[in-house]
């Protein structure tokens, strides 16, 4: 049964492992009952991801597992989301289970885990790893492209493993040699948003400054070390309904948290 809502609470999660931080995620979605999760990392095969504990808060849902690592899932409150498309098209031997797309309360919904890239180099030349996250990149704007073309609301969420601007990361020489920032990278984002997606976060935060992600190493955390890979995108026709949007940074520093923070954004009906 749908459920009537004044606003539509779209929120993001790499959770690090869906079942070892359960007791975590299931915490996050009670207290602030987002009415779609869309998370990220679950390293978790389709057969084993924990619908039932999910159900019993009233959330329903879809996934894309694969075992160990990887893996996403779209949750949604009180209505089962349809899926649309599991899996970029392009390249036919990519099995990382890293791209769902569906449609629930009126938006098409993407939840995405794009490849970190690093090693950037390997042997001097340019390594496999990075390589396949530019095609990867090349290939979502593609996806996006078509779903521009449809003109519905849509978002585009989840962990890109994209550090966008200087601005978005508290030491830049410190993650120069990253994957993340390379401008290889940021190009590829910078597209994305050239093609008439707004980034949220940004949008409402021009100044930067906000992270969605903490090392576990080197007390990052506790230094406030940290940096913006965890976006949302959306659409032009969902974009004009953007209300608010927020990091829910305090559940970072929780026992046996993941090491990203929930992102989301607040769209009026």
């Amino acid at each position: 049964m749908r459920i009537e809502l004044l606003d539509l609470k779209i929120a993001s999660f790499n959770i690090n492992g869906v079942k070892a931080r359960l007791p975590r995620l299931l915490e996050w979605l009670e207290e602030t009952r987002p009415a779609v999760a869309c998370l990220q990392e679950i390293k978790s095969q389709d057969e084993g991801f924990p619908i039932a504990e999910f159900e019993k808060l009233g959330y329903h849902g879809i996934w894309h597992g694969q075992k160990g690592f990887n893996g996403v899932a779209i949750l949604a409150d009180g209505e089962a989301p349809r899926e649309v498309r599991r899996g970029l098209e392009g390249e036919p031997e990519d099995e990382h289970s890293r791209y769902l797309e569906a449609d629930v309360f009126g938006v098409r919904v993407v939840c995405i885990y794009l490849p970190n890239g690093n090693p950037v180099f390997h042997d001097g030349e340019p390594g496999p790893k990075f390589a396949y996250k530019l095609r990867w990149m090349e290939r979502l704007r593609t996806r996006m492209a078509q779903i521009r073309a449809e003109e519905v609301p849509a978002i585009v969420t989840g962990d890109y493993n994209v550090i966008p601007t200087d601005r978005d990361v508290w030491s830049p020489p410190a993650m120069a040699s990253d994957a993340l920032m390379q401008p290889q990278s940021r190009d590829a984002y910078i597209r994305l948003l050239g093609d008439g997606w707004t980034d949220a976060l940004a949008l409402h935060n021009p100044r930067g400054g906000v992270w969605t992600y903490w090392d576990y190493q080197a007390g990052a955390w506790q230094r406030d070390h940290g940096f913006r890979i965890d976006h949302a995108l959306l659409s032009p026709e969902l974009a004009d309904r953007l209300v608010e949007c927020g990091v829910d940074k305090a559940h970072r520093g929780r026992e046996k948290a993941s090491d990203h923070a929930p992102v989301w954004v607040r769209i009026a009906a």
